[in-house]
């Protein structure tokens, strides 16, 4: 894909924002740590090591099998609600990016979070709320990417009525990719 083909504008509503290009290093950079729920809690999604997420790269080709890396629940440190993390990719050494895929029941969320490298979101289905501190609840669907910034409090979830599934991304910061904060109160939660 040509460089100009992939440009989008931060999930802010305001066409005159300046477009940000998208590449592979951007997405990777971007970031959304669900992935390092992994580490943070023993037997939530233990693997044998050949599908170790932090398996050091040896220069060739690496496939993660669909199915290899059990589904877990995300825990209520972290989430409001039914919350489903099946994780995807760790790649560096020691892991410095990974990725997960989540799922949203409805009504479910994180709690308020910063991640110190930024996260990337891409929705893949459903029906979806994001807000940063300060700003408006701002609408999500399958195929937005959502971008947070390094250090920017927010938070993401399902609406009140409709599942929402996407895909987070992190960078890890000397070994840490997120921040959680408090939770998101249902009086915050609606639009």
């Amino acid at each position: 894909m040509d460089r100009s083909d992939a440009c989008f504008l931060r999930c802010k509503g305001d066409a005159t924002e300046t477009p940000r290009v998208v590449t592979r290093r951007s997405l990777l950079a971007g970031a959304g740590g669900l992935a390092m729920l992994a580490k943070a809690r023993p037997g939530f999604a233990g693997t044998s090591a050949e599908n170790d997420l932090d398996e050091r790269r040896t220069g060739t080709m690496d496939i993660k099998r669909n199915g290899s890396r059990p589904s877990g629940k995300g825990p209520e440190a972290w989430f409001t609600g039914t919350v489903r993390v099946d994780p995807m990719f760790g790649v560096g050494d020691p892991v410095r990016v990974s990725g997960g895929h989540v799922t949203f029941e409805p009504g479910a969320r994180t709690m308020w979070h910063t991640h110190p490298l930024g996260q990337t979101l891409i929705v893949t289905s459903g029906l979806g709320w994001v807000q940063s501190e300060g700003g408006p609840i701002e609408e999500i669907r399958p195929g937005d990417v959502i971008w947070f910034p390094p250090g920017e409090k927010h938070w993401h979830g399902a609406t009140a009525t409709t599942a929402m599934t996407h895909i987070a991304i992190t960078e890890s910061l000397n070994g840490k990719n997120v921040d959680w904060m408090e939770k998101v109160g249902d009086d915050q939660h609606r639009r």
